[in-house]
């Protein structure tokens, strides 16, 4: 099987906050402390995994529904996870909701996410086996 690589560098800024640069450069603050929310501006770790399962599969469904010409005018996607409460509290589950604007055919759509959630994310079929994943979808009015 062929595979392909990718770094991404995460550098120590201070305290437990970090600058982390993707393959291409692009660069986002990651940190978390409870003592100094709320002026914390960064973003939580556990959450950025939320972000790449979320972002994996939008992308997907995105590119998907525009190759078979559907009209969709906006998606959104709410990820959530449930973490245990115990370090080092890994997610048990992760629920991805998909809100949808456009005359977006129902069949398709549901495909599309089929499709992203099954076969083509590869953050979902990294988490896959240890974590259990669901899906929802919603039209939302224009």
């Amino acid at each position: 099987m062929d595979t392909v690589s990718g770094t991404v560098t995460l550098k120590w800024v201070d305290a437990t906050f970090f600058v982390g640069s993707d393959s291409r450069g692009s660069t986002i603050s990651i940190g978390y402390d409870r003592q100094r929310e709320p002026n914390w501006n960064a973003v939580k770790p556990s959450d950025l995994l939320l972000m790449s399962a979320a972002s994996c599969s939008m992308y997907d469904v995105v590119t998907i529904l525009e190759k078979q010409r559907e009209p969709l005018d906006s998606l959104e996607v709410q990820c959530t996870g449930e973490q245990k409460t115990e370090p080092p509290y890994p997610f048990v589950s992760i629920h991805l909701k998909y809100f949808v604007k456009g005359a977006v055919d129902e069949q398709k759509l549901a495909r599309a996410i089929t499709l992203s959630e099954d076969k083509y994310c590869s953050v979902l079929a990294t988490l896959r086996p240890a974590v259990e994943i669901t899906s929802s979808y919603e039209y939302v009015d224009p």
